[in-house]
């Protein structure tokens, strides 16, 4: 048998492949699994999305190879959302690059940035590809804590005190996923500043702004932000668009051309039917993030239930698709969920997988109907 790659050595299977494909044998076996893991919405995308794609699928040059810069009209079409939401001015002839998910923009930043044993600072909590992916290209992760004492933002004394030499990337996300934390315009003014002082490139991952969140924001509505910083963003939240892979990097011209080299020569461009349908989604009022958080509220006022039950405690000015939870002390956030799996047939993600800083929290996902969410409060 042929031996894998040693990178492969550096990486495990990702948690929420192997959770799920446990929760599925179990429902296999007849249990009634209620999944409140994993931040897939649930809700269907806007109705003028999918009448874009079907009207699009007779256009002449529909099914052929498209850019991979995507169509101009999507590239205006995300320049002009983040101008009217974020007050932000990018370029959509080099300044937006459209990505088939923000996830694919993690191994692009990072193969076009990160050469071997350059180290790269990761947040723990933090979403996990972030470390995956640089340990994939043969780089270092540098973690830096985030704490409830200190709302979950960087702490910057605590970071101006590492050695900071090799660092070539640091990755952040606000609002901030496991914990919910909006962030702030001054916290993103410090990043900049400090990504300018040492020679980092920040990037901000930034799909759930305006989920439950009243304030969006944008590192790139600091000044001078486009010298060092880059964004991610995604329609799968905003838009329940998750399966369609759609999502973007906006920065300076220079930065999106090192991207788009190694974009350009791993894949290809996006389906044009899914284009013109995030164009419509990227056009569309106010009104449907409205609709869509007057959902989500209710069931967060439900999962703050089912948090009580538990014995958990929370943050109720958190913003997000998920509840992040303490635990009672002297408990650990696996044995916890794993009690609660196998006695109420209620999956929960223990903080565990987002780093050594989730141990003692759970996290909710509010992509479950309230009828199920009901359901799950009864059964504990």
């Amino acid at each position: 048998m042929i031996k894998a790659a040693k990178r492969l050595a550096t990486v495990e299977e990702y948690y929420f492949s192997k959770k799920l494909r446990e929760v599925r044998g179990l429902m296999a076996a007849g249990k009634p699994i209620i999944n409140m893991g994993i931040g897939s919405p649930d809700l269907a995308p806007p109705a003028q999305v999918l009448t874009a794609i079907q009207g699009s699928l007779q256009d002449v040059g529909a099914h052929k190879y498209q850019s991979y810069q995507g169509l101009p009209a999507l590239r205006n079409a995300i320049s002009n959302f983040y101008k009217e939401k974020f007050q932000v001015v990018a370029n959509p002839a080099n300044e937006v690059l459209p990505l088939m998910g923000s996830k694919e923009g993690i191994m692009h930043i990072s193969m076009a940035f990160l050469n071997e044993g350059d180290q790269v600072l990761i947040p723990n909590p933090g979403y996990p590809t972030y470390t995956s992916v640089t340990k994939l290209v043969g780089a270092v992760p540098l973690f830096y804590n985030l704490s409830a004492e200190h709302n979950w933002l960087p702490n910057f004394e605590e970071l101006e005190g590492q050695d900071l030499a090799a660092v070539k990337i640091m990755w952040v996300n606000y609002p901030n996923m496991p914990t919910g934390t909006s962030g702030t315009l001054e916290m993103f003014e410090k990043l900049v500043a400090f990504g300018k002082k040492h020679q980092i490139l920040i990037i901000n991952d930034n799909p759930y702004s305006f989920v439950l969140n009243d304030n969006p924001i944008s590192i790139l509505q600091v000044a001078g932000a486009k010298d060092i910083a880059l964004e991610l963003n995604s329609l799968s939240k905003t838009f329940n668009m998750a399966g369609w892979r759609v999502g973007m990097v906006l920065g300076n011209e220079g930065y999106i051309d090192e991207i788009l080299k190694v974009k350009s020569n791993m894949d290809s461009g996006m389906f044009y039917g899914i284009q013109k349908g995030a164009i419509q989604a990227l056009e569309l009022s106010d009104d449907w993030f409205v609709a869509q958080n007057k959902i989500y509220q209710e069931r967060r006022n439900l999962i703050w239930k089912l948090a009580d039950k538990l014995g958990t405690t929370y943050d109720k000015k958190t913003t997000g698709l998920f509840v992040w939870a303490k635990i009672p002390e002297g408990k650990k956030s696996e044995e916890v969920t794993d009690a609660i799996l196998y006695e109420n047939d209620v999956f929960i993600t223990p903080g565990t997988i987002f780093g050594s800083q989730g141990e003692g929290y759970i996290r909710f996902s509010l992509c479950v109907p309230v009828a199920v969410i009901k359901e799950a409060i009864s059964r504990i």
